[in-house]
């Protein structure tokens, strides 16, 4: 059975093709203009900020002789802060991190045994040299005195009667009326008791010393620590921990470290006599503790860390430095006198080393090359290359190159009156330009 032959086309597909063909048309006109719209805002000319520039001459005219630091011609010059170099009295001072010591940590420990009876001290009491501590039961050490002392009374009468019979036997052997023999065994046992006596009186001495052992003092004065034995215990010499521990505080030594190419300084400065004075300050160095003298350097240089060790001896009147205390010590090695200073943040360093930007009389700058000195905290020594009474950039340096423009910040125009002649500036020459406009619109 045959199909049946197509017809012609509907009138309904006709206007769905139209419909089609025009909207390729509609989106590749929007594509055209999407294009010339990023084209016009990508290549558009920068507005030039006031006067008639010459035709051809580039956006934002030429540079300036500082490059990008000194900006644009007819740019406002960077706004910098200045300092004179001027003449004072710099100290060379030596900072490190110190350890406070005692001068003195004793350990007091009995030297006999017996019933501690008395505890005489308050923890954390400070004491005197002699003063007394505690006390041990002194009654045995009182009777062996009393024994002691008995003996050698008794070998003392012993002696002076054989010296009596020695000196008749000698009388009686010059008379021929006594046998050689008794004269020489009664002068053998004067020896003896003698020797006797000499025993007694130093056992009369012990039994003297240990009776006085019975009251324990304090050595050395300073500060006493927390108790360690409470009165009722037997105690022996040599006990753990004693019956007090004392530190000597007033006066008291710091122990830092130095660096060991200071060590000369040091050493030529105490060989002229000089009193090289330190100062101690807490962790956050903003406490001044106390102030001393240096002492002395240690004999060996630590191989690991290249510092030898120091001591500084202070009174310590007021208690404010502790044992084992932390501080920062402050070595006064010497003052340098009227030299050319300027702040830190004036010195900056670059490949040939250090410099200063120096403002001239036409307000530029200058870049100088210096040798830096002593330093510290606020100043810097300029030992050569800059002279006294010389302005340098002290902020705003950064932006700066060798010949840029700057503008001092103590001359630097009040904001709103700068604001108000540049708005009335960009508003002539913006009707300038207005005007212009118009009339090249007209001519044509």
């Amino acid at each position: 059975m045959d199909s049946p032959e197509p017809g012609p086309p509907s009138a309904a597909a006709a206007p769905a093709r139209r419909a089609r063909w025009i909207g390729s048309v509609i989106a590749v006109l929007a594509l055209v203009a999407l294009g010339w719209l990023a084209w016009h805002l990508t290549h558009r000319p920068p507005e030039r900020a006031g006067g008639n520039y010459p035709a051809g001459a580039p956006a934002g005219g030429p540079r300036g002789p500082g490059g990008p630091g000194g900006g644009p011609r007819g740019a406002p010059p960077s706004t910098v802060g200045v300092a004179t170099a001027h003449q004072a009295d710099i100290p060379v001072i030596l900072e490190a991190l110190g350890t406070v010591t005692p001068v003195a940590t004793v350990t007091v420990q009995p030297q006999v045994s017996g019933i501690l009876t008395q505890v005489l001290f308050k923890e954390g009491q400070l004491v005197k040299k002699g003063d007394v501590l505690a006390t041990i039961d002194p009654r045995p050490f009182q009777m062996a005195l009393d024994q002691a002392r008995g003996a050698r009374l008794r070998d003392e009468a012993q002696l002076e009667a054989a010296k009596v019979t020695l000196e008749r036997y000698r009388t009686l052997l010059s008379q021929d009326s006594v046998a050689r023999q008794d004269f020489d065994t009664q002068a053998a046992l004067v020896k003896q008791l003698e020797g006797t006596v000499t025993i007694d009186r130093a056992n009369e001495a012990t039994a003297q010393l240990n009776l006085g052992y019975t009251r324990i003092v304090a050595p050395v004065p300073g500060r006493v620590g927390l108790r360690p034995v409470d009165g009722g215990n037997y105690v022996t010499p040599g006990i753990t921990n004693g019956i007090a521990l004392i530190t000597q505080i007033m006066p008291i030594d710091v122990e830092f470290a130095l660096p060991q190419d200071r060590v000369p300084d040091i050493q030529s400065r105490q060989a002229q006599g000089a009193d090289l004075q330190v100062t101690a300050y807490d962790r956050s160095r903003t406490k001044r503790l106390a102030a001393g003298s240096f002492s002395t350097l240690d004999n060996t240089i630590d191989l690991q860390t290249g510092t030898v060790k120091a001591k500084a001896h202070f009174a310590n009147a007021e208690g404010l430095l502790f044992p084992n205390q932390f501080v920062n010590a402050r070595l006064l090695l010497r003052t340098i006198a009227g030299a050319v200073v300027v702040p830190v943040t004036a010195l900056r360093h670059g490949p040939n080393g250090d410099f200063v930007y120096v403002v001239n009389a036409d307000h530029t700058v200058s870049l100088r090359n210096v040798t830096r000195g002593e330093a510290t905290v606020d100043n810097v020594i300029v030992a050569s290359g800059l002279e006294l009474g010389e302005e340098v950039v002290t902020e705003g340096g950064d932006r700066l190159k060798d010949g840029a423009r700057v503008q001092l910040a103590a001359d630097r125009p009040a904001r709103g009156a700068s604001g108000a002649a540049s708005g009335a500036a960009s508003g002539g020459r913006g009707g300038r330009h207005r005007a212009s406009d118009a009339a090249s619109a007209a001519s044509r």
